[in-house]
């Protein structure tokens, strides 16, 4: 059985030029960029090339890079960084809808005593960017932190509608404003040097792209306030203490390159296929609901993503279903895949318990194809119908 992989925002397969790049890399022994023997001074000459490729595409300042682990360390740091410790003690504003990397952290900061508020999103996901703007100014907020593009459900945020109402702050210093770019990068434009030049922070993550696992950025603006969270190096303009993984980096270099040069073809040909697989499911089962913004607002939903509900249904039963079809699908997020909690995402947007169990992630990558799509349709029908889902009786599983 071909096995047809469909889980992208998890993760997406390490493209072979990447791969090559970093086996060659790897192969000449590099030593540690911190020393400063020949072996170290070539490590240190890896690391600061990938700097100026990150800098470049991405359009800011080769200061303004900082090398993490990933989206996850590239969060922490974000948040943690900025308030941790602070004697000052004002209030954070993000969204239901977060990464657990984002709301995990605000659950430690408020336990030091930082108010977390939560701004509403419509039945869609979306915030409004002028009620955010608007609490910002009515209290003695520090931070907003607020994804780009969310990973289950695929929803836009219009953040920088955001930037732009908070460039005109008028209650004191402008509170710092993060952004969660991990799902964006490679499928939607960033445009920092432009309508996100306002956002202070930024986190990226290699391995959504077709880079390697282990390698992720944080945009820190200059003169944005951030404090290390890790000790005992230095390293990363003593950000991040730790041994940069020089192989590691400069493969990702490549992914980004490669990720960008590809991008709009790319959201054309993925877009393309998730209206398909919508299409032919939804005539086939007209019980099916589609979360999010509808496919016909494609500025406000990423290209790849399709959250899909089949009322009735427990989405974490389906994905084992699949998967013994060789069809590889999400209920969720990755990282909460084994939990038994409905999804908070789907929570988030006004969703009841039964109805946020029942979400299924379809998520398309740089590898797809569309004998892949169609092999997926086909699995998903199968599952579908045997379990007396048909579109006459409006039988859910």
């Amino acid at each position: 059985m071909n096995r047809v992989y469909l889980d992208h925002n998890a993760t997406t397969p390490l493209r072979p030029q990447v791969r090559d790049r970093w086996m060659e890399l790897l192969d000449r022994g590099f030593g540690n960029p911190s020393s400063l023997h020949a072996s170290g001074r070539a490590a240190r000459n890896i690391v600061d090339e990938a700097r100026e490729i990150f800098a470049k595409r991405l359009a800011v300042s080769e200061s303004e890079i900082v090398f993490t682990s990933g989206g996850t360390e590239s969060n922490n740091l974000a948040l943690l960084g900025t308030l941790q410790g602070r004697e000052i003690r004002g209030s954070v504003i993000t969204s239901p809808l977060e990464h657990p990397s984002v709301l995990e952290p605000l659950e430690a900061l408020a336990k030091e005593g930082h108010e977390v508020r939560f701004t509403k999103v419509n039945r869609a996901g979306r915030i409004h960017p002028e009620q955010v703007a608007f609490q910002a100014e009515s209290g003695n907020v520090s931070l907003i932190s607020l994804h780009l593009a969310n990973n289950e459900v695929g929803v836009v945020q219009p953040i920088s509608e955001l930037a732009c109402l908070l460039s005109g702050f008028q209650k004191g210093p402008r509170p710092l404003l993060h952004v969660d770019a991990v799902q964006a990068l490679g499928r939607i434009p960033l445009d920092l040097d432009g309508k996100l030049a306002g956002v202070d922070l930024v986190s990226l993550s290699m391995h959504k792209i077709g880079g390697p696992l282990g390698v992720g950025v944080l945009v820190r603006r200059a003169g944005s306030p951030l404090c290390a969270r890790t000790f005992g190096g230095g390293q990363e303009d003593e950000l991040r203490a730790g041994t940069e993984n020089a192989p590691a980096i400069a493969a990702a270099a490549l992914a980004l390159e490669l990720a960008l040069g590809e991008q709009d073809e790319l959201a054309q040909r993925q877009r393309k296929f998730c209206g398909q697989i919508w299409q032919i499911l939804s005539a086939r089962f007209p019980q099916l609901i589609l979360a999010g913004p509808p496919l016909e607002q494609p500025s406000e939903r990423l290209p790849n993503t399709l959250n899909i509900r089949m009322p009735g249904t427990d989405a974490r039963m389906l994905v084992t279903r699949f998967d013994m079809e060789g069809l590889e699908l999400s209920a969720g997020s990755a990282c909460a895949s084994g939990a038994v909690e409905p999804s908070h995402v789907l929570l988030g947007m006004g969703l009841s318990e039964e109805e946020a169990r029942s979400g299924l992630r379809i998520s398309l990558g740089w590898s797809t194809s569309e004998g892949d799509c169609k092999s997926a349709v086909e699995r998903m029908v199968k599952v579908f119908s045997s379990s007396h889902a048909t579109s006459d009786s409006g039988t859910t599983l």
